[in-house]
Order: C-alpha cells, then structure tokens, then sequence
C-alpha cells in the first residue's frame, strides 16, 4: 500500500486545520489518552447533558492520523445520543482493525478516510486513541489511558 493513500485529502485537512481543538470549558467529562510507542497525547472533553453528547473537543500533539482521528470523531459525536456514540465507537474500532464489511464503512461516512490504517497495524493505535480516550471520558471520566494498558487494545 501507498501511503498516499492513506493519508487522503480529509485527513490532511484535518490533521492541518483540526476541529474541536480546545479545552472545553463547560466539560461534564473528560480523559486524558498516550501512546507511547509514537508519543501521541490527546485530551479528550465532552459536554453530555440528558444523555446526549451535546458538544466535544480535544486537545494534544500527535501525528497527522491521530489528530485527523480525533478531530473527525469530534465532529461525528456532536448531538449524538451516549448510546450511538458507543456503536460508533465499535463500528469505527472494527473498520480499522480489519473486522467490518464494506456496508458498515460506507455508513461511517467521512470516518470512512481512515479505514487505510488497518493496513498499516502500527497505525491502528494512532487513529483509535482519541476513541479508546473517548470511552474513558465517558465511562471513567478523568482517567488517563493508554494505547499499551491492556492486551487487544488497538
């Protein structure tokens, strides 16, 4: 594979002029996510009121599929009931791991760009911190995660 092609026109844009990039102010929720193996940090925060993700942002330092990463999942969370955000967090876990059908990635829209990196493993780890920081957010907030803390943790 090219890398061309894995770093696609959204994903430099992203990377180049990421969104949601801020501390949100008024988090109700937030973790903190490394990878040690290539140095990304990310700071996941998020605004969830009656169970829905009502805004999102993040903050950190990371290559350019990690901050692509998380700057297109911030985009794609906002609005989104807790519930869908958690089978976007899988069906997104399985494109890039290699697990999905083409069906499911068409359905993930503009997530979609980073289904390159499940040919890539290394990379893997990249474009799921900012997701794996999310569940943290969501599910422990304040905790700090790592790509390495468990075993079958992309």
């Amino acid at each position: 594979m090219d890398l061309r092609d894995l770093y696609q026109d959204i994903i430099l844009d992203h990377y180049k002029k990421p969104r949601n990039c801020t501390e949100l102010d008024d988090a109700t929720s937030h973790a903190d996510g490394h990878n040690p193996l290539c140095g990304d940090r990310i700071n996941v925060y998020l605004r969830v009121e009656d169970g829905v993700v009502k805004d999102a942002s993040f903050q950190g330092a990371g290559c350019a599929i990690s901050t692509a990463s998380a700057s297109m999942m911030t985009e794609a969370i906002k609005g989104k009931p807790v519930a869908e955000v958690q089978e976007l967090f899988e069906r997104f876990h399985r494109m890039v791991t290699g697990k999905s059908n083409g069906d499911e990635e068409e359905a993930l829209g503009k997530l979609g760009a980073l289904s390159g990196v499940r040919n890539i493993p290394i990379r893997v780890k990249c474009a799921t911190l900012a997701w794996h920081t999310l569940q943290a957010a969501l599910k422990q907030p304040g905790k700090v995660v790592s790509t390495e803390q468990e075993e079958g943790v992309a």
